[in-house]
């Protein structure tokens, strides 16, 4: 079967090649696969994974084959895979904690592209009571930032949302956004939670305009650029404050169940802003990797 491998070399950071059809263990369900989600942080650091491994973890599909334990859906199932390893592929052997049917009336393509930015937006924002609290989210143009602006305004914050141009900000403010910025300087907001895909010096900005109390949260670096805070930026007094880091990779069904039926409900949209063929994987990288797309980019398997 065909597949998208990480590639090592100067043409990466994916390719494709011919692979070994998965053989599903005991607990696992087989997926056709009809969709599959990118995200930037899995191609631009494809060193992170080893050369020629089946790459991606974002996809949607059918179950061609139930677990054979008796876990999990049944045949014939729509369903979505969020942050589950190997998923950019024809088929993949998938365990059922990482699966989650995706309702009538709800695209396969939208379920592709929850994964790892609507769960990683929603577990974030669940860190505690948003209701009447001001929350900043930066990089609010991307995948992250789009699911955490509607996830957000549900909760019944005042979202205020940072993007690095005015380009960026378009639909924001329809999301759920009070306030859509494309710098932090002068702000007079003191946010409760701040969830930052940035990276860089926005984060010292980030931490000069946190409450009493308030935490921000490293979910990415899309800057590539390092921190520095001043020598008396991290002296206060009053309640304290906090940076904390993200990596919760525990199994995703449940987080994906709650995202899917806020979809099915009508509350929740994929903000897809880059719909293709994944035989054109390497023109969707590239607009990704110079910010052309809003949202998350979805590619369909053929």
């Amino acid at each position: 079967m065909r597949a998208l491998v990480v590639d090592h070399g100067e043409a990466g950071p994916v390719r494709f090649a011919d692979v070994d059809e998965p053989v599903p263990s005991n607990d696992e369900a087989l997926v056709e696969i009809r969709h599959i989600g990118l995200n930037l942080g899995e191609l631009k650091y494809p060193h992170l994974w080893p050369a020629g491994a089946v790459h991606g973890h974002d996809a949607a599909g059918v179950v061609v084959r139930a677990a054979a334990d008796g876990s999990g859906p049944p045949e014939g199932t729509r369903v979505a895979l969020g942050m589950s390893a190997h998923a950019w592929a024809e088929r993949a052997a998938v365990n059922p904690a990482s699966l989650s049917a995706v309702p009538d009336g709800v695209d396969l393509a939208d379920g592709a592209a929850l994964g790892i930015a609507g769960v990683t937006a929603l577990r974030v924002l669940r860190k505690r009571s948003l209701l009447a609290r001001d929350v900043l989210v930066t990089g609010a143009g991307g995948g992250v930032g789009h699911f955490a602006v509607q996830l957000a305004a549900l909760a019944g914050a005042r979202v205020t949302a940072l993007v690095g141009s005015p380009e960026r900000a378009a639909g924001l403010r329809e999301l759920g956004a009070d306030e859509v910025l494309t710098d932090l300087a002068g702000t007079e907001h003191r946010f409760d939670l701040v969830l930052d895909a940035v990276g860089g010096p926005l984060v010292a900005q980030a931490w000069s305009a946190l409450a009493e109390g308030g935490t921000i949260h490293l979910v990415g670096h899309a800057s590539g650029q390092e921190t520095t805070f001043p020598p008396e930026a991290l002296f206060g007094i009053g309640e304290p404050r906090g940076i904390t880091t993200f990596g919760d990779l525990t199994p995703t069904g449940r987080d994906m169940t709650d995202l899917l039926g806020l979809m099915a409900a009508g509350r929740l949209s994929a903000a897809i802003g880059l719909r293709g063929d994944w035989r054109d994987v390497g023109d969707a990288v590239r607009a990704l990797f110079a910010r052309k797309v809003h949202g998350k980019i979805v590619l369909d398997v053929v």
